[in-house]
């Protein structure tokens, strides 16, 4: 019995001093924040987009690159900007099969915040130009892409944020009207 008790002793102590030593080592850690340069935004990127259209939001994660101040999608998402050109689904669908994969290139310039460990993205849409096929007929589509506020690589995380919004819709030389904005959303984007 007190050999069980002295055994019960050493193991609560040797608990309570191998708890205390990881206390302190893990005290003495400091984080030390990799600085961000000029091309850290550079690389391939997955990321999670929020479409919003009015009350309509889908969420889907897409891939794009980003190289010497370029993001490049190799598959834009245009189903949302062909249904505001094309009313009937059936025929928007179909339109969205047959135009296949749009490649659309994002220029930025970027701008190392050293203080926030950040590089700060200033955005030049270019238009994206559209032939949407439906009836026989094809329908040049013009969409004016702007951005409001700044997309920003994370120091942190290796991450980036963004947004923009299609701003404006011409077919066929004529301004789309009703129309609502279509905004795109990349609230996260990880490098892999």
């Amino acid at each position: 019995m007190k050999k069980l008790m002295v055994l019960k002793a050493f193991i609560i102590a040797f608990i309570s001093f191998l708890g205390l030593s990881l206390m302190t080592s893990c005290n003495d850690d400091v984080y030390e924040p990799i600085p961000v340069k000029n091309g850290d935004e550079n690389g391939t990127y997955r990321a999670k987009l929020i479409t919003t259209q009015g009350i309509n939001r889908t969420e889907k994660i897409i891939d794009f690159v980003t190289k010497d101040s370029v993001i490049t999608y190799k598959e834009f998402p245009i189903k949302e900007i062909v249904k505001a050109v094309i009313k009937d689904d059936a025929k928007a669908n179909a339109a969205v099969t047959a135009m296949g994969k749009i490649e659309y290139k994002l220029n930025f310039s970027p701008k190392i915040i050293t203080e926030h460990n950040v590089i700060e993205l200033t955005f030049a849409p270019e238009k994206l130009i559209l032939q949407i096929p439906v009836d026989g007929q094809t329908k040049n589509t013009v969409v004016t892409l702007a951005t409001s506020e700044k997309g920003y690589f994370i120091g942190q995380d290796f991450s980036m944020r963004f947004g923009f919004v299609a701003d404006k819709i011409t077919v066929d030389g004529t301004d789309l009207t009703p129309y609502e904005k279509i905004k795109y959303d990349f609230p996260y984007c990880l490098k892999y």
